[in-house]
C-alpha cells in the first residue's frame, strides 16, 4: 500500500484496523525532543534496538539480545549497540511516541558525533511500530506525538530489521526510500503481525536471527 494520506472515517475497514494499530502502540503526546547524551563510542555500526511489549533484557530477550549476538559474528566491521529507552508498555499512552523520541534523539546525536557511523535498526513487535515511526510510515505517523527522523540523515541508515510487526499486519511497510534495505520477518501463526492464531508463535523469532543478520551485513 502506498504511503498516502487517508480519511480514515470513509474506509471503515483501514479504520478497524487503525484501532488495531493504536490497541497494540498506545497513542499519545510525547515530552519534548532533548539533548541525548551518549558515551558510545564511534563504530562503523550502531545497531539501535526497539524491545517489545514488557520484553526482558538488555536489548530484548527474544530478538534483540539473540540478533544482536550473531550481528557480532556476521557484520565485516566494528559495532556497537543502544537499547532505545521507552516504556514499551501498552498501558502507557505514550509508549510508542517516547519511543519515536528516544530512537531519533540518539540516531541524531551519534550522527553527529560520529560523522562516518551507520546505523541498523532493529524492531520487534511495539518496538517495531517504533521504528516505522522514526521511518515515517504514514500509517504510524498520523498516532500523536511521532517523532521522524530528519530526512538528511535517510542515508546514515544501512538496514532495518523488523519482526512481528504489527504494521504489517494492515498491510502498510516502510517509505519506499527504506523499503530496499528492510527485511520484515513474520512467524507463521503469530497473531500480531499476520493475523494467525498461535499466541506462543510471537515469541518465537530464534530461526530468523540468521537470515536478518546476513541480511544487514550485506547493505553495510
Amino acid at each position: 500500500m502506498a504511503n498516502r494520506k487517508v480519511n480514515l472515517f470513509r474506509n471503515r475497514p483501514l479504520a478497524r484496523a487503525f484501532a488495531v494499530l493504536m490497541l497494540v502502540a498506545g497513542v499519545g503526546a510525547a515530552t519534548s525532543l532533548g539533548t541525548q547524551a551518549s558515551a558510545d563510542a564511534c563504530a562503523a555500526v550502531d545497531v539501535v534496538v526497539a524491545r517489545g511489549t514488557g520484553e526482558p533484557g538488555w536489548l530484548g530477550s527474544v530478538v534483540g539480545d539473540p540478533l544482536y549476538g550473531t550481528l557480532l559474528q556476521t557484520l565485516p566491521v566494528d559495532s556497537t549497540a543502544y537499547a532505545v529507552n521507552y516504556p514499551a508498555n501498552l498501558l502507557v499512552p505514550s509508549s510508542v511516541s517516547d519511543g519515536t523520541r528516544d530512537m531519533t534523539a540518539h540516531i541524531m546525536a551519534q550522527a553527529a558525533m560520529c560523522p562516518d557511523q551507520r546505523f541498523v535498526l532493529v524492531g520487534y513487535s511495539q518496538g517495531a511500530v517504533v521504528t516505522h515511526g522514526v521511518l515515517g510510515t504514514g500509517i504510524v505517523t498520523v498516532l500523536p506525538g511521532m517523532y521522524v527522523l530528519p530526512y538528511e540523515l535517510e542515508s546514515r541508515i544501512a538496514a532495518v530489521l523488523l519482526f512481528g510487526d504489527p504494521v504489517r499486519l494492515i498491510g502498510w511497510n516502510v517509505p519506499g526510500l527504506y523499503a530496499w534495505r528492510t527485511a520484515n520477518y513474520c512467524t507463521g501463526g503469530d497473531p500480531v503481525c499476520g493475523g494467525g492464531f498461535d499466541p506462543a508463535a510471537h515469541g518465537n523469532y530464534g530461526w530468523a536471527m540468521w537470515p536478518a543478520a546476513e541480511f544487514a551485513a550485506a547493505h553495510i
